[in-house]
C-alpha cells in the first residue's frame, strides 16, 4: 500500500465513523475563530479576489460554507469522500462546489488546476497530519493550484503544540473524546518542525509574502473545562517571480 493510499484511507475511515454536527469533531471550531481571523491577515495580501478560493483539506465543509460569504466562488476539497458527502449534506443550497483532491497527486492536481485556473488556496492544518513523504509533494501542488494570480494561506500547529496533545493523549483519564477517535485512526498530529516548512515552500518555488503566528482553537475541553487552544503558524505565499 503506497503512503497515499494509507493516508486516505485513515482518513477516509476516520470521517465514515465521526459524529455528525458542527463541532463534534477536535478541529471543526466556529468559523470565526478558525476561517475569521485567518482571513483578516490573508485578505489583504490577495492579489485577485475574483479567483476561486480553494478550501483544501475541507473535510465536513464548516469552514467552506464560511467562506462562500465572502467569494464569489469557493471549492471544497478533499481526499476523504465521506468527507465530501458530510460537506455536501450540510449545504443544501450548493454555496459552495466540492471536489475529490488527493493534493500530493500531481495528476490529481494537474486536473483540477485545468479545470478551475489559478486560485487562491486556504489550507489548515493539513501538512502536519500528512505522511511525511508526501508533504513536499503537497506543497508542490499548492504551488500549481496558486499558479502565477494566486495567493495561499497555510496555518499549521508549531511544533509548540506537539507537548500540548501528546499531554492530552498521555493524560491519566485517558484521551479526550474528541482526540481519541484521531489517533485510533492513525493520523498523527503535530509532526512537522517550524524549521521544514519555509524549506518545503521554497523547494516548491513559493515565496513567503507574510507569516505570523495564531491560536488554533479547538472543540475539545481539559479535564478542567477549559478550551483546548494551541499554537500555529502562518504563512502567506505565492509564486515566486
Amino acid at each position: 500500500m503506497s503512503v497515499s493510499s494509507r493516508y486516505r484511507e485513515s482518513w477516509e475511515g476516520f470521517w465514515r465513523e465521526a459524529p455528525h454536527g458542527q463541532g463534534a469533531v477536535f478541529w471543526d471550531s466556529e468559523p470565526m475563530l478558525t476561517a475569521g481571523l485567518h482571513l483578516a491577515v490573508f485578505e489583504p495580501h490577495m492579489a485577485d479576489f475574483e479567483l476561486p478560493l480553494l478550501d483544501l483539506g475541507c473535510g465536513n465543509g464548516t469552514q467552506t460554507r464560511f467562506l462562500t460569504d465572502r467569494f464569489t466562488r469557493v471549492i471544497g476539497a478533499d481526499l476523504s469522500p465521506a468527507a465530501l458527502d458530510r460537506a455536501r449534506r450540510a449545504d443544501p443550497e450548493a454555496a459552495a462546489e466540492y471536489e475529490l483532491l488527493d493534493c500530493a497527486e500531481k495528476s490529481e492536481v494537474d486536473e483540477l488546476h485545468a479545470k478551475l485556473g489559478d486560485t487562491n488556496v486556504y489550507m489548515r492544518g493539513v501538512l502536519h497530519q500528512c505522511d511525511a513523504d508526501d508533504r513536499q509533494t503537497l506543497v508542490d501542488g499548492i504551488a500549481t493550484l496558486v499558479g502565477r494570480r494566486g495567493r495561499a494561506f497555510l496555518v499549521e500547529l508549531s511544533q509548540d503544540a506537539r507537548p500540548i496533545l501528546m499531554g492530552l493523549a498521555e493524560s491519566p483519564e485517558g484521551p479526550p473524546p474528541k482526540l481519541r477517535p484521531i489517533l485510533q485512526h492513525g493520523i498523527a498530529p503535530g509532526e512537522v518542525a517550524d524549521s521544514a516548512v519555509p524549506v518545503y515552500l521554497g523547494a516548491a518555488g513559493l515565496e513567503i509574502l507574510a507569516s505570523g503566528q495564531l491560536p488554533l482553537t479547538t472543540t475539545e475541553y481539559t479535564s478542567e473545562g477549559t478550551r483546548v487552544v494551541l499554537p500555529s503558524k502562518w504563512v502567506v505565499v505565492k509564486r515566486a517571480d
